[in-house]
């Protein structure tokens, strides 16, 4: 008998802007820019991607490319994803 299994996106647990920025946190402290990217992916999906692309200025499709396996978000667009995250970065020394 076959297993049955059900379709999982990660993003559906992003349901609260703590998760959201958890997630953006623990992937800034990776240090590595594709794990950057793909959690800010992440966080557009689970804010809905239209309305992402909406509040951020940007196309969809800009989104999908900048933080996509081949993404390289410039740092506007980077920043402008973030913003309408409703998300800050910060430093620390």
């Amino acid at each position: 008998m076959a297993l049955k299994t059900l379709p999982f996106d990660a993003a559906d647990a992003l349901d609260t802007p703590e998760a959201q920025a958890e997630l953006l946190a623990e992937a800034l402290a990776s240090g590595d820019a594709k794990v950057v990217t793909a959690a800010l992916g992440m966080i557009a999906r689970a804010k809905g991607m239209s309305q992402m692309a909406r509040d951020a200025g940007i196309s969809r499709e800009a989104i999908y490319r900048a933080t996509g396996p081949d993404g390289n978000p410039t740092l506007s667009t980077l920043m402008a994803i973030v913003r309408s995250a409703g998300l800050k970065l910060s430093a620390a020394a």
